[in-house]
C-alpha cells in the first residue's frame, strides 16, 4: 500500500501501472474502440487489430473486451506473452480452452485437438475469440501458425477470431513475406489516439475519485500542463509522475501537488519527453507561483 494513501483519505492506489478495469476512463476514444471491436466480432470478421503505443490502454481495453466476451457467453481464449514457437501457441490455446492435451503431444496433434474442440462448440452459432496482447512479439512463423488454424470454418462462419493488441511495429512485421496472407485478413484496424489536454485532465481527476478521495482538485494547473506536456498524452507516463506527485506532496505534509512537486515529479522521471523544461522553468522563476 502506498504510504500516502492515509494522507489523502484514499482506500487504494490510484495510479498503479498494472491495467485495472476499475479505473476506466470512459474515453470517447476507448468507447468506440470498444463498440468497434464488438461489431466487428458479432459480424464475423477473422482477424481485428488494435494499435496504439506503450501505455496508451491497449491492455485494459483487451481485458474490457474480455469481461464483455464473458459476460455474453463466447468462449475466449488470451495471451498475454504471446513471444512462442507455433507448438508453444497450440499449448497456450488447448489450455485456455480448458482441453485435454497431452503436453509432449506434437504440433500435428494439438492443432487437431483444437480443431475438433472449436467444431464441437460451433453449435450456438458464435466462434471462439483469442485475444493477444503485445502481438508485435509474435515470431513471424507463430502467427503464420495462428492464420492456418483460423482457416478452419464452416460453410457460413468463423470458428476462430482474434484481436490482435500491438504497438505500431507490429505493422512493419505483417509487411513480411510470410504474412502476406495475414495482413490482407485484417478487416478492422482500430486505433488508440494519445490523451488531449482535457481528458488529461479528466483522467487524473477520475482515479483519484474511484480510489476514494472526496476533497477539491489535488493537482494544480502547473502540474496538469506540465505532465500532459511530458507525457505526451500516455496514460501510463502520466501514472507515473502522479504517483510521485502524490508523494512529494505527502513528504511536504501537504494536500495539493503545486508546481514544486510537479516540477520534480518530471524531474524524477526523465525518460518522459523533455520538451517542456524552458517554460517549466520559466514557471517556477515567477514572483508568485502556484501554491
Amino acid at each position: 500500500m502506498s504510504v500516502y494513501l492515509p494522507h489523502f483519505g484514499l482506500t487504494e492506489a490510484p495510479f498503479g501501472l498494472t491495467p485495472d478495469t476499475g479505473f476506466v476512463y470512459a474515453r470517447a476514444a476507448h468507447q468506440q474502440a470498444l463498440a468497434t471491436l464488438w461489431l466487428a466480432l458479432a459480424d464475423g470478421e477473422g482477424y481485428v487489430q488494435v494499435r496504439g503505443e506503450v501505455g496508451t490502454g491497449k491492455t485494459l481495453l483487451c481485458r474490457a473486451l474480455l469481461e464483455r466476451l464473458s459476460a455474453a457467453g463466447r468462449r475466449c481464449a488470451y495471451l498475454p506473452n504471446p513471444a512462442l514457437t507455433p507448438r508453444q501457441l497450440l499449448l497456450a490455446l488447448c489450455r485456455e480452452l480448458e482441453l485435454d492435451a497431452d503436453e509432449r503431444a506434437s504440433a500435428g496433434a494439438l492443432q487437431a485437438r483444437l480443431e475438433r474442440a472449436l467444431i464441437a462448440g460451433a453449435g450456438d452459432g458464435s466462434a471462439t475469440v483469442v485475444c493477444i496482447d503485445d502481438a508485435q512479439a509474435m515470431p513471424a512463423p507463430t502467427l503464420e501458425a495462428l492464420r492456418l488454424l483460423s482457416n478452419l470454418e464452416t460453410a457460413r462462419r468463423k470458428l476462430l477470431q482474434v484481436v490482435f493488441f500491438a504497438q505500431p511495429e507490429f505493422d512493419a512485421l505483417l509487411r513480411e513475406p510470410l504474412l502476406r496472407s495475414l495482413d490482407s485478413r485484417i478487416g478492422h484496424a482500430v486505433e488508440l489516439p494519445p490523451l488531449t489536454r482535457a481528458e488529461a485532465a479528466r483522467y487524473l481527476d477520475h482515479r483519484l475519485l474511484v480510489a476514494g478521495w472526496k476533497g477539491g482538485p489535488v493537482f494544480g494547473t502547473f502540474a496538469r500542463w506540465l505532465w500532459h506536456r511530458a507525457s505526451a498524452g500516455v496514460p501510463r507516463r502520466l501514472n507515473v509522475m502522479a504517483h510521485k506527485g502524490l508523494l512529494l506532496a505527502y513528504g511536504a505534509g501537504r494536500h495539493r501537488v503545486g508546481w514544486r512537486e510537479a516540477w520534480w515529479a518530471w524531474r524524477d522521471s526523465r525518460r518522459a519527453q523533455p520538451g517542456p523544461a524552458r517554460t517549466a522553468r520559466a514557471w517556477a522563476a515567477r514572483p508568485s507561483p502556484e501554491s
